[in-house]
């Protein structure tokens, strides 16, 4: 494979530290592979192979003040580019996304630009938009659960609960919340919503305030708030 298709794309220093040992391990080299197979048989893999660590390479290590983790990324074409809940500039924002946006407008009083769903300033903010799961077939959601992906970024949700604190999780859904056992609260803060889907945003996420209260505590504990209206 070459490096713009390998698993092997340039990874921000601080990562590339903390998770060291996972990219080591077999899993990774049987992940890898896979990767691989799947690529030379002509599968259309989402999001674009250079872009698998986006997440990491714009939010370093060091710099990661939240945490809103998803599940795995968007399978439709030119949706999914490496951050959770994030499209790319001029592709229509999907429902999650703008239940996001409804949450943070009725919580924060801010008006949000609605058609333009790129993440990427909150990314450089140090919102770390991870997916549980890097990749997916296309049209073909969770299709790659169970390759390996889910150790990794358990192990980078690991390392930043040892590693550093006053981190906030933001744990919307119960896939997501699954991950609290991962975490330590006594040095950082989790919070816990319903997902912002369609589904099952009025059972909870809507209302939740997560946007005013992971403020509120960065400020507490000496750090930059986050401007939520600053998408890209």
């Amino acid at each position: 494979m070459s490096s713009e298709t390998s698993l092997n794309p340039k990874l921000e220093e601080g990562w590339k530290k903390a998770l060291a040992e996972e990219f080591g391990a077999e899993y990774m080299k049987e992940l890898k592979k896979k990767l691989a197979e799947e690529l030379e048989s002509g599968v259309i893999l989402y999001p674009p192979p250079k872009q698998i660590f986006n997440a990491f390479n714009l939010t370093p290590f060091d710099k990661v003040k939240v945490v809103i983790l998803g599940q795995d990324p968007y399978h439709g074409k030119g949706q999914a580019h490496g951050l959770s809940f994030s499209v790319p500039g001029g592709v229509t924002p999907p429902p999650s996304l703008g239940n996001i946006y409804k949450e943070i407008e009725s919580d924060l009083g801010v008006k949000i630009d609605k058609t333009n769903g790129n993440l990427e300033g909150w990314a450089k903010q140090g919102v770390l938009l991870l997916n549980a799961i890097l990749t997916v077939r296309a049209n073909s959601p969770a299709s790659h659960r169970d390759l390996g992906w889910e150790k990794l970024t358990n192990a980078a949700i690991k390392a930043l609960s040892d590693k550093r604190e006053h981190i906030v999780f933001l744990l919307w859904g119960k896939f997501a919340q699954e991950k609290e056992v991962l975490i330590n609260k006594s040095k950082h803060l989790v919070l816990k919503a319903a997902h912002p889907s369609p589904y099952s945003a009025s059972s909870g996420f809507f209302g939740c305030k997560h946007f005013s209260k992971t403020n509120d505590y960065l400020l507490k504990t000496g750090q930059e708030p986050v401007d939520w209206a600053r998408a890209s």
